[in-house]
């Protein structure tokens, strides 16, 4: 099925309005799987390790509301089986997840590793002496080019200075060091937000990672994020084009193999579904070679 210029898109469908750290990277990272995600909005199968980041994530946000005193590692570990039951409610299909037949052992080891990862965390952060001001904090702001900008930041810390902290939890390892930038591009995303909302600019990005028991940090100055803006401005460019062109070109990795979308990839002998957006051809593009 091709699509033709000029006929109706999809319902189901729409042109990119945002840009987040999340799907910035996709599109870094192939353009292709970005259209699967943002524009066609392929299904993914959720795997143990996502939904395990998911459940801790919402133990460390809810250990919170409980009194600085409280904040203790057995409390912390004792909020996984009830955070678990409040995602399986939300998402009954996680129960997928885990075999029927082996008599709830996979779960229970899987629990077992989420509270580890958990307990962890005490040993690089002292909870009973931080009182965030936000939590999962989800804020969005429109650049003066009209690129909307959008992310939920894990925790965000203010000294009574009034110096911002940034925190984002990770369940995975710390990157190399050769790799570290990549790792923080998310954590300027987020200083380039919360300076363009505010006007202040974050004095520390901090990355904890759970599953390596590291603490990664940067201070951000405001050379770094005007880098950052303009790199987001060239991504939003490119994305642009490729929705008006219909050109979503696949960069294989090391990463495809982790790919749910292989089975519709042409770098796996795929075909891609029917592009569900009008085309508009590039001047030119239909010109003989050399005209």
């Amino acid at each position: 099925m091709t699509t033709i210029p000029g006929a109706d898109p999809s319902p189901a469908a729409a042109r990119p309005t945002s840009l987040s750290p999340s799907r910035a990277g996709d599109f870094m990272q192939c353009p292709l799987l970005y259209r699967f995600r943002v524009i066609d909005k392929l299904p993914e199968k959720p795997s143990a390790a996502a939904t395990r980041g998911t459940l801790v994530h919402a133990v460390l946000e809810r250990l919170f509301d409980h009194p600085a005193a409280e904040r203790t590692a057995p409390v912390a570990k004792a909020l996984v089986p009830g955070q678990w039951d409040r995602l399986l409610q939300a998402k009954p299909e996680l129960a997928e997840l885990f075999p029927e037949g082996d008599e709830g052992a996979g779960l229970a080891r899987w629990l077992t590793e989420a509270e580890a990862l958990v307990e962890r965390w005490f040993t690089l952060e002292d909870p009973t002496r931080l009182e965030p001001v936000e939590r999962e904090f989800f804020v969005e702001t429109e650049l003066e080019s009209g690129l909307r900008l959008r992310g939920i930041i894990d925790r965000v810390d203010v000294a009574p200075s009034g110096e911002v902290r940034i925190v984002d939890y990770k369940t995975g390892k710390a990157p190399r060091p050769e790799y570290a930038e990549g790792a923080l591009f998310q954590m300027k995303f987020y200083a380039l937000v919360v300076w363009r909302l505010k006007q202040v600019v974050p004095r520390r990005l901090q990355l904890v990672y759970l599953g390596s028991g590291d603490v990664l940090t940067y201070d951000p100055v405001v050379a770094d994020l005007e880098r950052v803006e303009r790199k987001l401005h060239a991504l939003w460019e490119a994305i642009g084009e490729a929705t008006e062109t219909g050109d979503w070109r696949p960069r294989p990795t090391k990463l495809c193999g982790w790919c749910d979308h292989q089975a519709v990839c042409p770098e796996f002998g795929g075909t891609p579904p029917a592009y569900p957006l009008v085309i508009t051809p590039r001047p030119g593009a239909d010109r003989p070679a050399g005209s």
